[in-house]
């Protein structure tokens, strides 16, 4: 791509929070599986052992929410479901043919779907995840409570891990997305294809062609 010809998706405080988000999840759901499926407890030791995992995992958690409220802090505007969406929505036929419905801005109604519910999965599993983690917390609390916050937990994990394959798979869809999140650059034909509203924003204030 030349540098002529190309937008600042993110910059790179951006993409390394992103990465935080994205390794804490890994860490976070492959230890939680193997907590919750004992066929797959060898999972446990991505972590370094099953025993190191147990300690690790809330702290992996806490992490992912820190990280990711940052990310909820900086986009949260632009997540905000307006009208012009619903033709997305409407539309969703063309959009799995690989055809591009509505004005888009930064991000479609896909996306902030996605957004809205990694957000309300991870302050579940945060409120949750306080409630049972022992030894800290877990004593504060009765053990019907506990086994809601289980029941909880577990839901929102699966949740959130859904979640994730969508926006994994959509990005791997998009061509051109995960350039944008590793190398924070797209092109000004991509950004114009795929986010025109957006790529219009960016060309009224002079921020088009930026290398």
């Amino acid at each position: 791509m030349k540098k002529s010809n190309r937008i600042q998706r993110y910059s790179a405080p951006e993409r390394i929070n992103h990465w935080i988000v994205a390794f804490c999840f890994v860490f976070a759901a492959l230890s939680g599986l193997g907590f919750f499926f004992p066929s797959l407890n060898w999972l446990m030791n991505v972590l370094g052992t099953p025993q190191l995992a147990r300690i690790l995992h809330p702290f992996v958690g806490v992490v992912m929410f820190v990280a990711f409220l940052l990310m909820f802090l900086r986009y949260w505007k632009h997540n905000l479901i307006e009208r012009s969406d619903l033709e997305w929505a409407k539309n969703i036929h063309k959009i799995a043919r690989n055809e591009e419905v509505g004005d888009t801005g930064r991000y479609n109604f896909g996306q902030k779907c996605v957004f809205w519910l990694a957000i309300t999965c991870l302050l579940l599993l945060l409120a949750s995840g306080i409630v049972i983690w022992r030894p800290y917390f877990a004593p504060s609390f009765s053990i019907p409570v506990i086994r809601a916050a289980l029941v909880v937990h577990s839901v929102s994990a699966v949740g959130l891990i859904l979640t994730i394959m969508v926006h994994v798979y959509a990005a791997l869809w998009v061509k051109g997305t995960i350039t944008a999140m590793v190398e924070g650059w797209v092109s000004s034909a991509w950004a114009k294809k795929h986010h025109p509203r957006w790529h219009r924003e960016l060309q009224s204030k002079g921020q088009d062609n930026q290398h």
